[in-house]
């Protein structure tokens, strides 16, 4: 789950200001968590309390009003008594990771993963992205090799995985669907050979690229192991206390070492 959060952070400068290369600075001071980063957050604390993912991305996402959510999540999220609006967008997978770290076979993880999306992103690509993500981080873990993690999720939920970062990025645009970011987030995580790696091809596509990162980098986190101490001080640096110590929480229990 830092892993996404550090990618959201590092790819936060470049979502409008896209970019077609590799070599940038990953902790700019400019880069800052965004509502991917607190919508992962909120995930994880329902699943550290009571399960009830709609309570806490309400409660957390209402005390980060200006984190950048989208204009239909922003009016769902302060209406009083707000309903599912069948999105198909990128948000249902940006903050599902956790669901990935914290149960403990692929049915819970499926499950877990479509009733984060659901309470909002209700349309079956909605779904599906959720669903994706939050398998792959769960394969990364536990020990499941690329090409297995890649032929998995691409037989179960009929994504083109077999492309490439540089067949990609010539032509791909800023896409805030789950269907034109998640399998694109995963080829960026297939294609590299580290987690660093992994962040610069999620950016280097020139998308949406902070949702991009935070998937790619949620997925590489559970697939190379904890991210360097210098990174992992960065995160805290650019989090809230309370940001932080949910975090700091959740991967104590889950994803000890991290």
């Amino acid at each position: 789950m830092l892993g996404a959060i550090a990618g959201d952070i590092i790819g936060s400068i470049y979502e409008h200001h896209a970019i077609k290369r590799k070599e940038f600075s990953l902790f700019d001071p400019r880069c800052r968590f965004t509502d991917d980063s607190v919508l992962t957050i909120a995930v994880a604390q329902a699943i550290l309390e009571d399960g009830n993912y709609r309570r806490w991305v309400r409660e957390l996402g209402r005390r980060y009003p200006r984190a950048g959510y989208g204009g239909s999540f922003s009016n769902w999220l302060f209406a009083d008594d707000p309903a599912p609006y069948n999105s198909w967008g990128n948000g249902a997978a940006m903050r599902v990771s956790a669901v990935g770290w914290a149960f403990g076979d692929v049915e819970n993880v499926l499950r877990e993963a479509g009733r984060t999306a659901e309470m909002t992103h209700n349309h079956p690509e909605g779904i599906k992205g959720a669903q994706a993500t939050a398998l792959a981080v769960f394969l990364a873990r536990t020990g499941h090799s690329k090409a297995a993690m890649r032929a998995e999720v691409a037989e179960r939920f009929g994504y083109d995985l077999a492309r490439t970062v540089d067949g990609i990025r010539p032509r791909y645009r800023f896409d805030i669907s789950c269907q034109g970011t998640v399998p694109e987030a995963l080829i960026c995580f297939f294609d590299a050979t580290s987690y660093e790696d992994t962040v610069r091809n999620a950016v280097s596509l020139g998308g949406d690229s902070d949702t991009l990162a935070c998937i790619a980098g949620g997925v590489a986190e559970a697939f190379y192991g904890p991210l360097p101490e210098e990174m992992r001080a960065r995160v805290q640096a650019c989090l809230t206390e309370e940001l932080w110590q949910i975090t700091e929480r959740f991967c104590r229990r889950f994803a000890a070492g991290t």
